[in-house]
């Protein structure tokens, strides 16, 4: 597997020497993922974050009913673990699941807690990494409270067009909070207008 993308991904907020670099590839752990395969269950112990190198990645939580709430997509070049789970060594709240087949690669607390420590600059970059998190899922709750749902999924359009294009009407409308029949009346309304 090539780490040229994930070692830009850092480089973007951090410079590490070609030691550093080598180090921190050490640590990781790539995965090839099959389309729909679980990478995370609820109840198991969420001891990885993950970075995608390729594909798209789906965190999802079930209701005492079994309905799914999508809570996050992760495209290529992006990272996803179930952070409260990940930061407090707890067993996982949330599902991760391949959307389709993926290239990634995971990293264990226990190995990003050493590195922490170690090559302190790392530091500064999952410290932006969770502030992009955080801003971004406030934003989203914002949304939800104050937009209508046709408000909300024409802001999905504009920000993730991307995602429109890899994941089903079901997984958007379960990220939005809506029913999929509902998700298919604003289409049919978007296009007549």
């Amino acid at each position: 597997m090539a780490y040229d993308l994930i070692l830009q991904n850092i480089a973007r907020h951090i410079n590490l020497t070609p030691g550093e670099q080598d180090h921190f590839i050490s640590l990781l752990k790539p995965e090839e993922v099959k389309k729909k395969a679980l990478i995370l269950r609820e109840g198991q112990l969420c001891n990885n974050i993950y970075y995608v190198n390729s594909g798209i990645l789906r965190a999802y939580h079930l209701d005492k009913d079994a309905k799914e709430a999508t809570i996050m997509f992760a495209l290529s070049d992006w990272w996803i673990t179930d952070m409260f789970c990940f930061i407090n060594c707890q067993p996982a709240m949330l599902f991760i699941e391949a959307v389709e087949n993926s290239s990634i690669v995971g990293l264990q607390k226990k190995d990003l807690d050493q590195l922490l420590i170690e090559v302190p600059k790392f530091e500064r970059f999952f410290r932006i990494i969770m502030q992009n998190a955080y801003i971004r899922e406030q934003l989203r709750v914002i949304q939800n409270l104050s937009l209508s749902a046709e408000e909300r999924y024409h802001s999905f359009l504009t920000k993730y067009p991307q995602v429109v294009k890899q994941v089903t009407q079901k997984q958007i409308a379960s990220y939005l909070g809506i029913t999929p029949e509902f998700l298919s009346s604003l289409k049919v309304n978007k296009t007549k207008n």
